[in-house]
């Protein structure tokens, strides 16, 4: 795969944050020659600093201010890759919240509403807005960062699961619709994997528990087949792998990444 990715243009939602998903799959399809466009509604200021500075592997990086569960900034974002790049060929759907995870009585109609506009709809409406750029490139990849919650459901998950069943739907919809057109769309669902937002539900269910959070790492990745929490670089080869040549003949799947993990209902 080693730069299979010049002179395409990877759109990245999510990346602006050390310790997650979409960072590295920022640092991994640079370094396969891809131009980088972030997409986030906050960065850190060390990675906003190494974005702007065009640190990724010597990859330019423009980086984008938005809340993407907003069409108008949605559509202003684009607008503005294209206006600097060209185009899109690539576009990873990793941005999502972990909202709507709890009791499931204890879920009100804003966090129901949330989960699905944050993790489903804005997946959507940026699958929208760049296919119309990938039919005239004649082809793209998108990539839609589902959770093995869209695979099954884990009690006290239930919006966030909701939400992430409808995104491997959506990853289906758009596969099947415009693969003539040369536009494949994947899923990857990772199980646990160390990052910020992973670690937060960790915090949650210790509270919940009323236990150590030590004691909820252990039982949580002691059902891992491989024992272990997985972590953001080896998502990021995954979904570099999805949005490359490698994977030409691969669209409409919803890929497990998750060392083993069950997957409940």
């Amino acid at each position: 795969m080693m730069k299979s990715l010049e002179k395409k243009v990877a759109v990245i939602t999510g990346a602006g944050h050390e310790n997650g998903i979409g960072y590295a799959s920022a640092i991994k399809l640079a370094s396969l020659g891809a131009t980088i466009a972030i997409i986030d509604i906050e960065f850190s200021t060390k990675i906003y600093q190494e974005y702007r500075a065009n640190r990724l592997h010597g990859s330019v990086a423009l980086v984008l201010k938005a809340d993407i569960s907003k069409k108008p900034e949605i559509y202003r974002s684009i607008n503005t890759i294209v206006e600097e790049f060209g185009s899109v060929d690539i576009l990873v759907n990793n941005a999502g919240t972990t909202i709507g995870s709890g009791p499931f009585l204890d879920i009100d109609e804003e966090h129901f509403d949330l989960s699905y506009s944050i993790n489903t709809k804005a997946a959507a409406l940026l699958s929208q807005t760049v296919i119309p750029l990938m039919r005239e490139r004649g082809g793209g990849a998108i990539v839609n960062n589902a959770s093995i919650a869209g695979l099954g459901v884990e009690s006290g998950f239930g919006a966030y699961s909701m939400s992430k069943h409808a995104l491997v739907a959506l990853t289906k919809a758009v596969a099947a619709e415009f693969g003539a057109d040369k536009i494949r769309c994947n899923a990857v669902c990772p199980g646990y994997v160390s990052t910020d937002m992973h670690e937060q539900v960790n915090i949650r269910l210790a509270r919940e528990q009323s236990c150590d959070i030590d004691h909820v790492r252990h039982e949580r990745y002691s059902a891992v087949a491989l024992h272990r929490a997985g972590t953001a670089a080896e998502i990021a080869e995954i979904i570099a792998f999805l949005a490359s040549p490698s994977s030409s003949y691969l669209t409409g799947i919803a890929l497990s990444a998750s060392g083993g993990t069950p997957v409940g209902l």
